[in-house]
């Protein structure tokens, strides 16, 4: 089976157009990480499971039972709450998920705990567990040596939870092979066109408009900082974007936009509202016309890689002030 991951409104894309379509193709899981996009996500779709990563932290647990919630529980305390709320309805057993931590060390029931709760298995009364997960910390390097042991430890220790459906890999994960799916896979960033999944189809283009030109003089300087000189006379266009729309200030002097094919490299120090763009050069640089910053030439792992980030990152961060237009659906 497959899930869809929807957190961080749908990694930046959103949330609201995009698991409706998903839920469409045939997605009835998705795992998103707080109980506010979970809430959010339950009024768009009232019919799925909607598990939240983070769990059910103190003094949330009507929220999940009120909404119908999964969540997934991380340590003994959480598992008491969620137990502790299913007997107080006294109704059907609440479902949650379990999460062991294999090497990842960031949540998770650490081994001892889930060897605890297998010794200990009054813990889970009122409860009904409808999967054990976890989570591999280095699957977008095949090689490493860390997903062998991750995915030795998954099988050692989900044996002390017998029938339970299993869940390894996400997106980098489920690159990995066959080995890792188990019985429910939680692709990402591979719904949204980005690395590991090298094959994916891009999802995303952007496209920022020229709003003023300049023709500099040779020593003349662009941006904050004088961090960008010409060393010859040369056109500069002032882009109508920047790091509050999560164009982030690292772009700056690596990145580049395109203009009908032309390659045109960054100017200057990406500022909050503006970019500057070398168009020396390039007859088609016009206020008001468009510069390819995603799309065909440049993918969203070709902009992080200019900033010395991941894809995850670039889509995450795109803000609020793009007009935003989706297709295909």
């Amino acid at each position: 089976a497959c899930a869809g991951v929807g957190k961080g409104n749908a990694y930046g894309l959103g949330v609201a157009e995009i698991a409706p379509l998903l839920a469409r193709r045939g997605c009835d899981k998705f795992f998103v990480a707080t109980l506010d996009e979970a809430i959010e996500l339950r009024g768009l779709l009232p019919g799925v499971d909607i598990a939240v990563l983070n769990g059910v932290l103190e003094g949330s647990e009507a929220a999940f039972a009120g909404h119908g919630l999964l969540p997934v529980l991380n340590d003994i305390g959480q598992i008491e709450r969620w137990a502790a709320m299913s007997r107080r309805l006294d109704g059907d057993p609440l479902e949650a998920i379990v999460h062991i931590d294999t090497g990842m060390c960031r949540l998770g029931l650490p081994p001892l705990e889930t060897r605890r709760l297998a010794g200990e298995p009054g813990r889970l009364d009122g409860l009904k567990l409808t999967l054990v997960m976890s989570h591999l910390a280095c699957a977008d390097q095949p090689g490493h040596p860390r997903n062998a042991a991750q995915l030795a430890a998954f099988a050692r220790l989900t044996e002390a939870l017998p029938g339970l459906p299993r869940s390894l890999a996400a997106t980098a994960g489920i690159l990995l092979g066959p080995g890792n799916h188990f019985d429910l896979t939680r692709p990402g960033i591979g719904l949204y066109g980005g690395w590991p999944f090298s094959a994916a189809r891009p999802v995303v283009s952007l496209h920022l408009p020229i709003i003023q030109l300049h023709d500099l003089a040779p020593g003349a300087s662009v941006g904050y900082g004088a961090a960008w000189t010409a060393k010859q006379p040369a056109r500069i266009a002032t882009l109508s974007s920047g790091y509050a729309d999560g164009l982030i200030r690292s772009l700056s002097g690596g990145a580049s936009g395109w203009i009908d094919g032309q390659r045109l490299a960054f100017a200057g120090r990406v500022s909050m509202d503006l970019i500057g763009l070398d168009v020396t050069g390039c007859p088609a640089a016009a206020p008001g016309a468009m510069v390819e910053i995603l799309g065909p030439h440049q993918s969203i792992d070709d902009l992080a890689a200019a900033a010395g980030t991941i894809g995850h990152e670039i889509l995450t961060s795109l803000g609020s002030r793009y007009r935003r237009r989706y297709t295909g659906a």
